[in-house]
């Protein structure tokens, strides 16, 4: 009961944080470099409450493996909208720093984009089965590492050149996201503590959000 009240209240705090402030930029706010990131926002919060919901109806009612599959759909959903999120953040990084070329990058990004949403809908990841196959959740993230691994590296590149005052700790917050995540995907199956590094994890992106939003007070 107490993981069930602890979840719930986290949950419900970070979505509704998520979505109202990814509404506001993307309605709100005037240069497309706020709306990008309204959009990333909300695309966050919309994509994890497919998994988040879910999860905590279950610790109210029969339990995670009673509802797998519910489970298994919404950790598809949010695979999926995790990999657009991270191709929005390119194309603010492109945009914020006035980045025109660089072609071959933006190809390289779209291509691990596909891959991982192809990965994703390969049947061998048996999304809806309560314990699935860790092969699998290595693959499919091999090609989400790499864009993340890429998002660091041109931030920190072009956050430190010119002191970007609104993403000097991006490197960092897309760091930590990762580093908090990628211990679940290898050791939540046998560790189900691990599971616990998602809460830091999700408090690295809405660090991210709130960067975000700081453009967005900007405008003000």
């Amino acid at each position: 009961m107490a993981q069930a009240i602890a979840e719930t209240v986290f949950d419900v705090l970070y979505l509704s944080f998520a979505l109202i402030v990814g509404l506001t930029m993307l309605v709100k706010g005037k240069d497309p470099l706020v709306k990008k990131a309204g959009l990333m926002a909300a695309l966050l919060g919309a994509g994890d409450a497919f998994h988040l919901v879910p999860r905590s109806y279950s610790l109210w009612t029969t339990g995670l493996e009673a509802n797998a599959a519910a489970l298994g759909v919404g950790k598809f959903i949010t695979s999926i909208t995790m990999t657009i999120f991270y191709l929005i953040l390119y194309y603010i990084w492109r945009e914020r720093y006035q980045i025109k070329e660089k072609k071959g990058l933006t190809l390289t990004m779209w291509v691990l984009s596909i891959l991982r949403i192809a990965l994703c809908f390969l049947p061998q990841n048996q999304w809806l089965e309560y314990r699935q196959p860790l092969a699998f959740g290595i693959l499919r993230n091999i090609p989400f590492a790499i864009m993340g691994v890429i998002i660091i590296v041109i931030f920190a590149k072009e956050a430190g050149k010119g002191k970007d005052p609104v993403f000097r700790f991006m490197p960092l917050a897309v760091a930590l996201s990762f580093g908090f995540y990628l211990p679940v995907v290898l050791f939540s199956g046998v560790a189900p503590a691990v599971g616990m590094l998602m809460i830091p994890k999700t408090l690295a992106y809405v660090w991210i959000v709130l960067m975000g939003w700081k453009l967005y007070r900007q405008e003000k």
